[in-house]
């Protein structure tokens, strides 16, 4: 029997509507019936692809024992962290300040009002091995309820005052300092014999080596390159790198790489194109360049929908076992392969009797001396067709806005920098999805899609990734629209999510329902943060423009991650390759060009430069537009034959050169 989650959209939801359990998403009416009722909420918190929700939801969200307890004791509340990232930080917050420590599922106890009481994560359906157990909890809670209402409450009340209590972090110094004080923390970290930073398990973190490559080429320091290689070439060449599919999971659970968490995410591999991206162009090392084509053809092929927009993931799990999709035994590959290309395979993977991962083996490239078999090799294109047969993943095909961003990124860098135009063309056309399907009233996005329907409004990752998209692809395409869009979504971003009282933006838009609080995020964990993103899309929009209004909004930006940072900058990599953006040499460029298409003129500039350098091109075509979003550019003529140069640096202008 379906519960209330059957009419929802969200994977995740979908997933829990036949529990015993009586669910409602999160909703004014579930609070509503818990104060009726006087009960408490009992709120659990995952996402579709997570293992260790799929497991507590077979042990107990699908027991009828729990069950009964759970809806004669409590109202019950799902919610999905990718649906709802708000809801998600609050309690988040709540759970590392009450244990210390978080991850998903998270489960969570709070009074009618939302207040939280009790917090953790994973619980066994039953105590042992000193682990309690859910249903000792839920009825030692319930028990409490009936007979220490008031401390419960008292404890709601203190939790939620902490989580709004709001500190200054400690000052780190100047700008530069800051930047040294990153790398610095970076360079003790380092793993120097397997790559990332401290042990297991290690997170690929690309926006942390996209800062180290920033910090190389700014500083001159080879050993921030190095930490950056050094970790790129570990992951591309151990088991957290499909080498069979393409693409890469979401962390690996020892410090070799080698056994990943299975389960694959978009922002990762997206994050990754621009990580290996910047790798290539800074060594031109054709093993980044593989890496790149492997993962972009991975979203295409795997997490692309058919109206051009992407999907979050896949599952670690196939028919409930974890990582059984991925590996293999010795006699499967010769099976597949034949006996010559199967011990050829095995010899230069890693496929051996004793195995690498629970009796079998990941394929990997660690210790490999031969060259990699090629994406296209057709024996590698058996191993997949045969791994598609063998057992199925399972697809979490919601689109979600910030995330969609992340691969925009990264696909258009990598059709730029690689000159491959199917990937510009995927980004290109999840752009018109996004301004399509996930655009409403007034032009505000919504955080997902799904099933023909968007889900929640924006938040500000929406807004901040989107932007930087919209960014990255006038960058590459110099397609006036783009920026024209960008200036846009940017004014969207300041007016729903900035703080003009305190600085930095919240997460959360301002028409949103109310939380217990409003959080305002800065931390770069898995993905970059918001206000990182935000303080990143309006420096290079101060640079475009040339506007007082985009130079005094990154100022303030830029002023409150430097603020946050202070305490531990290495946590705070990508707010600080905005405020390297802002702090090292910058070049802006104007072209003028008397025909939109001469192509000849992009010989004359660095169009894979990354950092410190921005280009305008201004044409007959797009004089209009692109003076309404740069007004200083109106004052420069177009030739009436050939190309014209306008250099500015760091302060001042050339002289214009002529083609």
């Amino acid at each position: 029997m379906s519960n209330r989650l059957k009419n929802e959209k969200s994977p995740y939801l979908l997933q829990h509507k036949e529990n015993p359990v009586d669910w409602y998403p999160w909703c004014d009416e579930a609070f509503q019936k818990a104060a009726r009722e006087d009960k408490p909420v009992f709120l659990s918190i995952g996402y579709s692809t997570c293992h260790w929700c799929h497991v507590m939801a077979h042990e107990s969200f699908e027991d009828d024992k729990v069950a009964a307890l759970l809806n004669h004791n409590y109202i019950c509340v799902k919610v999905d962290r990718e649906e709802r990232p708000d809801i998600d930080a609050v309690y988040m917050s709540v759970c590392q300040a009450m244990t210390g420590s978080g991850g998903w599922p998270l489960t969570v106890v709070t009074t009618p009002e939302q207040k939280p009481f009790f917090a953790g994560t994973y619980f066994p359906k039953e105590s042992y091995m000193g682990h309690i157990g859910l249903m000792d909890i839920l009825e030692e809670i319930s028990g409490l309820w009936r007979s220490r209402r008031k401390d419960l409450e008292d404890a709601g009340e203190q939790v939620t005052a902490a989580i709004q209590r709001k500190t200054s972090p400690k000052i780190y110094g100047s700008e530069r300092e800051l930047i040294q004080g990153a790398y610095g923390m970076f360079l003790e970290q380092f793993d120097s014999v397997w790559g990332g930073f401290g042990d297991a398990p290690k997170f690929p973190a690309p926006h942390n080596l996209l800062f180290l490559m920033r910090y190389f080429e700014a500083e001159h320091e080879p050993r921030a390159l190095y930490m950056a290689e050094r970790t790129l070439e570990a992951m591309a060449d151990g088991g957290i790198h499909d080498h069979i599919g393409g693409g890469f999971s979401r962390y690996s659970t020892d410090k070799k790489w080698l056994v990943p968490h299975f389960e694959k995410m978009l922002y990762d591999n997206g994050l990754l194109i621009l990580a290996y991206a910047e790798a290539y162009r800074l060594t031109g090392k054709g093993k980044y360049a593989d890496t790149i084509r492997r993962t972009a053809d991975y979203i295409l092929r795997e997490l692309t929908d058919e109206e051009g927009g992407f999907y979050c993931g896949q599952d670690a799990d196939s028919e409930g076992v974890e990582g059984k999709y991925y590996v293999f035994t010795p006699k499967e590959i010769e099976k597949v392969l034949g006996k010559e290309d199967g011990a050829e395979f095995c010899r230069q993977y890693g496929i051996r009797e004793e195995g690498n991962f629970e009796g079998k083996c990941i394929p990997n490239r660690m210790g490999g001396e031969q060259k990699e078999w090629g994406r296209d090799d057709p024996r590698i294109q058996k191993l997949y067709e045969y791994r598609l047969r063998r057992t199925r993943l399972h697809k979490d095909d919601k689109i979600l806005l910030s995330w969609n961003g992340w691969a925009i990124m990264g696909l258009a860098r990598a059709g730029a920098l690689l000159r491959e135009k199917r990937y510009l063309m995927a980004a290109e056309r999840a752009v018109k999805f996004v301004e399509e399907k996930m655009t409403g009233e007034g032009g505000r996005l919504f955080l997902g899609f799904r099933g023909g329907k968007m889900t929640p409004m924006g938040q500000l990752d929406d807004y901040a990734v989107y932007t930087l998209a919209l960014l990255e692809l006038y960058r590459v395409t110099f397609n006036i629209a783009y920026l024209e869009n960008g200036i846009f979504r940017a004014r969207q971003m300041a007016a729903y999510f900035e703080d003009q009282a305190d600085g930095g933006y919240y997460r959360s838009h301002c028409d949103a329902g109310q939380l217990i609080d409003r959080p305002k995020e800065i931390y770069d964990g898995a993905m970059p943060s918001g206000n990182s993103v935000a303080a990143m899309v309006l420096q290079k929009l101060a640079y475009l423009t040339g506007e007082k209004e985009w130079q005094e909004r990154a100022r303030r930006q830029l002023e409150y991650c430097i603020r946050e940072a202070g305490a531990y900058p290495a946590g705070y990599s990508f707010a600080l390759l905005a405020v390297a953006e802002a702090f090292y040499p910058h070049r802006e460029v104007v072209c003028t060009i008397s025909d939109e298409n001469d192509e000849e003129w992009k010989k004359h500039v660095d169009l894979t430069e990354t950092y410190g350098q921005d280009i305008l091109l201004k044409t007959r075509e797009n004089e209009k537009v692109l003076a309404e979003c740069a007004p200083f550019t109106a004052e420069y003529p177009l030739p009436l034959k050939g190309r014209a140069y306008y250099v500015c640096e760091n302060g001042a202008c050339s002289v214009p050169v002529y083609f």
